[in-house]
């Protein structure tokens, strides 16, 4: 095995290539007729519904808003977006001196808000742990505060974009916009401009992808999904978490665009239940 360097441990070091986003997506862009699952995303989640290990999708949707909620990533572009994800989060334990090292991304959608993230930021800071914010740009206008408090207390910063669109169905000018508005508000805030991306409701393709890479920005998706949006209970989310995580997954929650109150109540129980299991959290950089 490669005697690659432990991701986190620095506020740069923890970043994934963007070369190795590039092997793993032209692999995945080569199989992407037979990985591309049957049905729609929907269906599949239907047909999963009550089942704590249904969380596990790069594809999930995610909203901003309440009932807004939908996957909207279909046929070949799913696959494309499955892919993306598995590459993101295709960490094995690693070598660490004579130890193996487990480690883990959480990563919060949709804020700040002074709500929830101020409530995250304060669990968080309770456990010792790290996590990344992909941020909405109106959102780091509104709340200065929360994201300068977010980076002064060592979580990573990244892009949510500015108003929450589906990135397949803006053109270019409003793309750069969407990416160029939100980076001069969280620099103002962190000193900073966010090189990770991540799209609403995980809405990528090909397209999206190289228009990011022009923008100096690398597409960060996620591999476990407890479906925290719909509420389903702090018990439920939790365990959804916990029976998916592997050592490198990236977990996506939610700190702002609804009532995230269940998404903070779940926070402790896998935050104690992770540290129990060796794992160690770290934030998501790019290149």
């Amino acid at each position: 095995m490669k005697n690659l360097r432990l991701p986190g441990q620095a506020r740069w070091s923890g970043r994934l290539t963007s070369t190795a986003l590039a092997i793993g997506l032209s692999a995945a862009l080569g199989g992407v007729a037979s990985a591309a699952p049957s049905g729609t995303a929907e269906s599949a989640a239907a047909a999963q519904t009550g089942a704590d290990t249904d969380a596990v999708t790069a594809a999930s949707g995610e909203a901003l808003t309440e009932g807004a909620d939908q996957a909207v990533v279909g046929g070949a572009d799913q696959a494309v977006s499955e892919a993306m994800g598995q590459v993101m989060a295709g960490g094995e334990e690693q070598a660490a001196g004579t130890r193996k090292v487990k480690w883990v991304y959480l990563t919060f959608d949709d804020g700040p808000s002074p709500r929830y993230t101020a409530q995250v930021l304060k669990i968080l800071q309770t456990y010792k742990v790290r996590a990344t914010f992909f941020v909405i740009g109106q959102n780091v206008k509104r709340y200065p505060a929360l994201t300068r408090r977010a980076d002064q207390r060592g979580h990573s910063v990244q892009s949510h974009t500015w108003s929450h669109p589906n990135l397949r169905k803006v053109n270019w000018s409003t793309f750069k916009y969407q990416i160029r508005t939100t980076d001069r508000y969280v620099r103002a805030q962190t000193g900073y401009t966010p090189r990770c991306l991540r799209p609403p409701y995980g809405a990528t393709n090909r397209l999206v992808a190289r228009r990011a890479a022009t923008l100096g920005k690398t597409i960060k998706l996620w591999s476990v999904d407890p479906r925290d949006w719909t509420r389903p209970g702090k018990s439920v989310i939790a365990r959804r978490v916990l029976a998916n995580v592997r050592s490198g997954s990236v977990v996506l929650l939610h700190d702002g665009g609804g009532n995230r109150s269940q998404t903070v109540a779940a926070l402790p129980t896998i935050l104690k239940t992770l540290n129990a299991r060796g794992y160690v959290f770290y934030p998501l950089w790019c290149r």
